[in-house]
């Protein structure tokens, strides 16, 4: 029997992947050392926690924090305290550490190394063994890499490492594979690649759930035997960190209300991936038990959620406990009802708390697959679950107050304080995302007269029945207040175009015309008067904006009561003001400061996309977001709406093109002209030359003509739209319903389809006369064998009257904002996802 000699351990220890290189190359060569690698302290301690059997330390002079902590732990182990170390300095300046017995530089590394390891660990020199090949070539790479072995030439890869395994789960042995097909390189590149770092490639799965990553290889030559060795990162860990940190960047700029938990519930998923994000309330004080706040859920199909006090993760949240199920390899997922019916593979449930530790709510947030980058995950969701508790936490001192007076006793609505507080909030969202607002003053005509003669209890009558109408005339996203005495406030946000303002200002003007019942059964003649201004047209303060709106309303009582008026800044700066922004505007194209945002369009019956409206955006350097609600008007009046407009179109058709290629989805691309480009003589030569210049179908640009331009105002309209259709674009009427000549314009216009005004969409659920009026459009365009698009669909509301009525396609908020080109690409490149993955049926 031979006698067991102790293998001669080397720990490689340095952060600089060059030096682990040139260590294990000269070391390898020698035949008889096992070598273990460790590039951190981290790494290193748990290395050391299986007490391997080393003899030396080769350590890299970094000089950090981190690698003396590393060399600490080493000295802290009885078993490795007196363990020799050869440090490596650099070549330049080549000084050796405090205290350092033995050290070189890292260019004596090939020639000299070995030398000194072996007279560190007392061992005489040795030719190389003539054993058969070893496999310590594994630590060429950071010890937990996902490597692979593979034979050559063929590439068939012979052995794997654990972490390779947990990447390859559920796809059957990878043993036998070929390096070809298990990696895909980036760039046209093939097989075999010469020794080399940071590859790009993908892992292609025989599941469909490939990664993006990147492979180091070294070709390995032992006793004649040639092998590849491939280390593969993956890289979605690195990316959802990059997302995460971008995301707690912006979290705190969402509003503390529920639509801005919303919001950040939306940007909480977007960036991290997650198929579901839901937030409870559950205050001490509450009698009704949980009440969910925020559900987002981008799963495949609708799902039935059970009641809270049917879930029984939740009731251990709302006990103050965590549960986290986000490691492949950790502990399974726990039945629940509700895990079960969104099929959640990962996930964790936290509660949200005060800073007494009381539990305000919980969070859940989770994928439908297994996770690979946990150790990023948690941090960011429990850093999520701070940003909720403190918006739960604000919102329980906001109910709390209004007792103390937050809101108006008589009507029920927000007084000044919480107009105020509302005011502040809708500016800091405006600011970020670029969208206008309005704000409204409305003044009882003559109201101390009523007051006076009929008294101060009618005069309650007459506020309360006030303030219903105003509640009843716009939507539930806007805010109505009594700010004072007979003053009421408004703010109507998400405004795409003045003119939607002035209709609702009219619509207000109306109802106040009806008398107003009492409760002795008389009745009662009231007006009032309405000032307008507009975020950011005429002020980015919330105080200067009322102050505007209030100068509008005595207007309003100066032309006879009984109207609106839209605040009328100083002439000449109005005009300096807009000078200024047509010089820079002229330079936005060339400057690269315009955007084309997309906003998809759904089919009604299935919600998939079948198509987008583009829509530019400017984004100033020093003035940032400008609102398209600006800035098109003055590009409109100067004329460079022209080369704007083809500029639009050319960068939108090759970015259809492009996606069109990757997905295959013949989406429709909506583009709008405006009456100046219609103008132009040489419109179709244009739109042809775009499309045969990036390669799009005619078939799938629909271009856009607004209601309101009128036949009479742009000569041979009929004859330039004819040209267009008769090349194959589409045509669609936008804004239908607000102008006059609707019945007209499907007569004699070559119109596939009409887009309904938002303006009445978004009053669905408000008014019935705008409900008419859409029911009757969509009748209507389908009798005359015309396609239907809804535009500002916003709440479920709106989605399920119009699919009770026949409408074909949507658009708005309640499915998606314009998006950015990167970001509605992987909108597209999930739906492929979760089409390959059964998901999800195409259309």
């Amino acid at each position: 029997m031979g006698i067991a000699v102790e293998p001669n351990g080397v720990l490689i220890f340095t952060a600089r992947r060059d030096v682990r290189r040139a260590v294990f190359d000269a070391l390898d060569r020698e035949g008889d050392f096992v070598l273990l690698s460790a590039r951190d302290a981290a790494q290193l301690e748990a290395l050391l926690a299986d007490t391997p059997p080393l003899r030396v330390v080769v350590a890299g002079a970094d000089g950090t924090a981190d690698s003396e902590r590393g060399l600490r732990i080493l000295r802290s182990s009885p078993a490795y305290s007196e363990l020799p170390i050869v440090y490596v300095v650099d070549d330049v300046p080549g000084v050796a550490p405090e205290g350092a017995l033995d050290w070189l530089r890292a260019g004596a590394i090939p020639a000299e190394l070995a030398q000194r390891v072996r007279a560190a660990v007392g061992a005489p020199m040795s030719a190389p063994s003539s054993g058969p090949a070893r496999t310590d070539w594994r630590f060429a790479f950071d010890a937990g890499a996902a490597w692979v072995l593979a034979s050559t030439p063929d590439g068939c890869i012979l052995e794997s490492g654990t972490a390779m395994h947990r990447l390859w789960a559920g796809n059957g042995p990878i043993q036998g594979q070929l390096l070809s097909d298990v990696f895909v390189l980036s760039g046209g590149a093939t097989w075999p690649l010469p020794d080399g770092d940071g590859k790009a490639c993908t892992l292609r799965r025989a599941n469909g759930g490939d990664i993006a990553g990147e492979v180091d290889v070294r070709h390995i030559v032992d006793q004649g035997i040639h092998r590849i060795a491939v280390a593969f990162r993956d890289l979605r860990a690195v990316d959802i960190a990059e997302r995460a940190l971008s995301l707690l960047a912006v979290f705190d700029v969402c509003p503390s209300d529920d639509e801005g938990m919303g919001e950040a519930a939306a940007m909480l998923a977007d960036a991290l991936e997650l198929d579901v994000v839901a937030v409870w309330s559950a205050l001490p004080e509450s009698e009704t038990g949980p009440e969910v706040l925020v559900r987002i859920w981008n799963g495949p199909a609708p799902v039935l959620w059970p009641e809270p006090a049917d879930v029984p993760l939740l009731k251990i949240a709302l006990g103050g406990e965590s549960l986290v199920r986000l490691d492949a390899e950790g502990d399974a997922p726990l039945a629940d009802p509700l895990v079960d019916a969104l099929g959640l593979r990962s996930y964790v449930v936290l509660p949200l708390l005060d800073e007494r530790r009381s539990v305000l709510g919980a969070l859940l947030a989770g994928r439908c697959r297994p996770s690979n980058d946990a150790r990023v995950l948690e941090p960011a969701l429990r850093a999520a679950t701070a940003r909720f508790a403190s918006a739960l936490e604000l919102r329980r001192t906001r109910e709390q107050g209004r007792a103390r007076g937050l809101v108006d006793t008589l009507t029920g609505l927000p007084n000044r304080l919480l107009f105020n507080d509302r005011m502040d909030t809708t500016v800091r969202e405006a600011e970020r995302t670029g969208e206008c607002f309005a704000t409204l003053l409305v003044d009882l005509d003559r109201f101390k007269g009523i007051n006076e003669t009929l008294g101060h209890a009618v005069g309650d009558q007459v506020l309360t029945s006030v303030a219903k109408r105003l509640r009843a005339s716009v939507r539930a996203s806007d805010t109505v207040a009594r700010y004072a005495g007979d003053e009421f406030t408004l703010i109507l946000r998400h405004i795409v175009k003045r003119d939607d303002v002035l209709r609702i200002a009219e619509k207000i003007v109306q109802a106040m015309e009806l008398p107003l019942s009492l409760d002795d059964g008389s009745e009662l003649q009231v007006t009032i008067s309405v000032g307008i201004s507009f975020f950011p047209d005429d002020a980015v303060e919330g105080e200067l904006l009322l102050r505007h709106a209030d100068e509008a309303m005595y207007g309003a009582k100066s032309l006879g009561r009984n109207n609106y008026q839209v605040y009328a800044a100083n002439i000449d700066a109005a005009q300096q003001q807009q000078a200024e922004l047509k010089v820079r505007l002229r330079h936005a194209v060339r400057n690269e400061e315009l955007r084309v945002f997309y906003q998809p369009q759904v089919e009604a019956a299935s919600e998939d996309i079948v198509g987008m409206e583009a829509l530019v955006r400017w984004e100033h350097p020093e003035l940032g977001m400008i609102s398209p609600g600006f800035f098109i008007p003055l590009a409109e009046a100067s004329g460079l709406i022209v080369p704007i407009g083809e500029w639009v179109l050319r960068t939108a058709c090759a970015q259809a093109k492009a996606w069109e290629d990757r997905f295959g989805l013949g989406l429709r691309l909506g583009v709008n002209l405006s009456a100046v480009q219609l103008m132009q003589p040489n419109l179709a030569v244009v739109v042809a030359n775009a499309l045969q210049d990036t390669g799009l179908e005619p078939g799938q640009l629909e271009l856009e003509v607004t209601e309101s331009i009128s036949v009479k105002t742009v000569p041979h309209l009929v004859e330039t739209l004819d040209a267009l259709h008769a090349m194959g674009c589409r045509i669609a009427i936008d804004d239908f319903g607000t102008g006059a000549a609707s019945l007209d314009y499907l007569r004699r216009l070559p119109a596939d389809r009409i887009k309904i005004d938002q303006s009445f969409v978004r009053n669905i659920g408000v008014d019935p006369d705008d409900e008419a009026i859409v029911r009757a459009t969509i009748d209507m365009a389908h009798r005359l064998k015309r396609g239907v698009v809804a535009e500002g669909v916003e709440i479920e509301q709106h989605l399920e009257f119009l699919r009770a009525n026949g409408c074909d396609e949507l658009q708005g908020y309640l499915f998606c904002r314009p998006l950015p080109t990167a970001t509605f690409e992987k909108l597209l490149g999930e739906r492929e996802r979760l089409v390959s993955e059964g998901y999800a049926v195409p259309a």
